[in-house]
């Protein structure tokens, strides 16, 4: 198989070796018998070294653990480097809502469209106050090639040995079409001033995801005000 830096083209070489039998129809979301889409599955296996870590994000597929920690817990705390190697810890962040999103791969299909749909965003989110915080099992290395290729304006931080996703409950083993697979589950934490979880966006599906986290954001802060 040929590797191309081309989204489109790697659903096409996705899609010609494993057979076009409708399983992830839209290209960014869940097909509608509940599956993955072809970006979600694309995530999984185009992650730029298959063989290095296989981490599927089948969002809408069947997770077979539940998430530890729920609204109103305390949030985890984690000390991890950012993209530049500087040190960032939830407990400097007290007294601030933060929206931390964990996801699968760095550069990969799904991850880039929620990723530029949150830079997109990323004024409105600043005038509720939250600081916004990505997260995954990738290097600083990696996260700052995201980062510059997709001028990303927030920190992306380096959970290399998946420590955080599986304390907030995110490392999970999944059913992929009758095959069992570890991987992390695209969820998104909001976490209060007082460093309690605040609300879970579980199972997200990558399209339209920042702007129903702005639109949580600003009824918040209404609600606050």
């Amino acid at each position: 198989m040929t590797m191309t830096a081309d989204p489109d083209l790697r659903y096409k070489s996705f899609l010609d070796i494993f057979g076009s039998d409708g399983r992830g129809s839209d290209d960014r979301g869940s097909d509608d018998r509940g599956g993955p889409g072809n970006a979600e599955v694309a995530d999984a296996v185009f992650d730029g070294n298959v063989d290095r870590n296989f981490e599927p994000d089948f969002s809408r597929n069947e997770a077979l653990m539940s998430v530890t920690v729920n609204v109103n817990d305390k949030a985890p705390e984690f000390t991890l480097q950012d993209e530049n190697g500087k040190e960032v810890s939830l407990k400097g962040l007290r007294g601030k809502v933060v929206v931390l999103y964990f996801y699968p791969r760095a550069d990969t299909p799904g991850c880039t469209v929620e990723a530029c749909e949150f830079r997109d965003t990323y004024k409105q989110m600043q005038k509720t106050g939250a600081v916004l915080l990505g997260i995954s099992p990738d290097t600083p290395q990696a996260q700052k090639k995201f980062q510059e290729k997709f001028k990303l304006p927030f920190p992306l931080l380096a959970d290399a040995d998946k420590k955080v996703a599986d304390a907030f409950g995110v490392l999970q083993m999944k059913n992929m079409y009758g095959k069992k697979v570890m991987g992390i589950v695209r969820t998104t934490f909001i976490i209060g001033p007082d460093g309690k979880i605040q609300h879970i966006f579980p199972k997200v599906k990558a399209e339209g995801h920042a702007g129903e986290v702005l639109a949580y954001l600003k009824e918040s802060a209404k609600g606050a005000a």
